[in-house]
């Protein structure tokens, strides 16, 4: 054989050789159900558990290391509790949990077998939220499929793990994995700085920074406003600041002038100096998302939400639904809040018009009225109208 026809030999051999490659079967879609959206962003979707026919109302949170349910849930349905040595963390503090084993969740159109839920108290979010929670569904559900979240239609699709199809533009990401997915960021303001970020659908804010990586880093402007606030979560309530950062940039795409949070994360949630905090569903919800934990990636593509203002609006007012009522719990000293007269335990009857008694109605009026919005409070049963000057962040 001619050393011409041996090349010729050689070079078709290998080019067959690659065309051979193992490749998954088609990934198929199992079902699809609506979802509703809470302040900040957050996703609630209804769910069964095994044979009870009560709906119940879960979190969709990929910043959950589990799956989880209310204590008093668990309590309603008579469920049976294994004593556990194991803690979960949160931003307000760690706590030793119980579980309870092998339950069915049923979604529409598919049950998912055979899941241990941890036992949480979630009393604070459902009068945050005015929405009773039931529970979080996190890890323990998403590393079984492909999920997709259309933020525009408030549809989720559920897939079988297999060679899934994405989307045309929009941009694939390789976070890392442990229960939780941890993507690269760049922030900017005082200086540019590249991070690791939780990306968290179950945080209804837009970033969360530890104030160990904001010192260390110096990211922030000199000339920088801090704002004294609060936020709820696992272990109660925390106290953080809130101010601007200049920019934010996921992959490609890149968004100005954002509302952060920073808070001293005395429990390592944000797991620094590894990560420098989390970005939540506020920036997240402007993207319809695919998440494919099977195959260790996330595909997010700019949605109808992507060019929506912030919420830049500042009130220094905790409030909750309590028995039915809507009352302002916390006032933050020097705050809006505060000057406008506010004291705990006043009950809103109601803000400008509208007098809906909704929490998220009134919350969104809140958010969107940067300037002086009146409010009607009951003080011992006594009606008197307040004058709530709103401050703009951005100032």
């Amino acid at each position: 054989m001619s050393r011409g026809l041996l090349s010729i030999f050689l070079f078709s051999f290998f080019l067959a050789q690659a065309q051979e490659e193992f490749v998954l079967p088609e990934s198929k879609k199992i079902t699809s159900f609506p979802f509703t959206q809470l302040s900040g962003g957050i996703i609630i979707i209804k769910a069964q558990l095994d044979q009870f026919p009560d709906s119940l109302f879960f979190v969709f949170d990929t910043g959950s290391g589990g799956i989880s349910l209310d204590s008093t849930t668990v309590k309603r349905f008579n469920l049976d509790i294994v004593k556990s040595e194991k803690t979960i963390r949160g931003i307000a503090g760690i706590r030793n949990v119980d579980f309870t084993n092998n339950h069915d969740l049923g979604l529409p159109g598919m049950k998912v077998p055979n899941l241990d839920f941890h036992i949480n108290d979630y009393d604070l979010l459902t009068s945050v939220y005015g929405q009773k929670i039931d529970g979080i569904i996190g890890y323990s559900f998403f590393r079984r499929y492909i999920v997709r979240i259309d933020y525009d239609d408030k549809i989720i699709e559920v897939y079988n793990p297999g060679n899934y199809r994405y989307p045309r533009g929009g941009y694939l990401m390789k976070p890392n994995f442990t229960t939780l997915p941890l993507e690269t960021g760049q922030i900017e303001d005082g200086r540019s700085v590249i991070s690791r970020f939780i990306f968290d659908t179950g945080a209804g804010l837009c970033l969360l920074l530890s104030k160990d990586f904001t010192n260390d880093s110096s990211v922030f402007k000199s000339s920088r406003k801090f704002y004294p606030t609060q936020a709820e979560g696992l272990g109660g309530k925390k106290q953080m600041e809130l101010t601007v950062i200049k920019s934010v940039k996921i992959g490609p795409y890149k968004f100005r002038k954002v509302p952060v949070h920073v808070f001293t994360d005395v429990h390592n949630v944000t797991q620094y100096p590894m990560l420098g905090g989390l970005i939540g569903n506020d920036l997240l919800r402007r993207f319809n998302v695919v998440l494919n934990y099977p195959e260790q990636s996330i595909h997010i593509k700019p949605n109808t939400h992507f060019k929506e203002y912030f919420d830049y609006s500042y009130t220094g007012l905790g409030i909750y639904l309590i028995n039915g009522e809507i009352r302002i719990i916390d006032v933050i000293k020097g705050s809006p809040g505060e000057k406008a007269g506010f004291f705990p335990d006043d009950i809103i009857f109601s803000v400008e018009t509208n007098f809906s008694k909704n929490i998220q109605v009134y919350k969104n009026i809140f958010q969107n009225a940067i300037g002086k919005v009146k409010v009607v409070v009951f003080r011992q049963q006594t009606p008197i109208v307040l004058t709530l000057d709103v401050k703009d962040i951005r100032k």
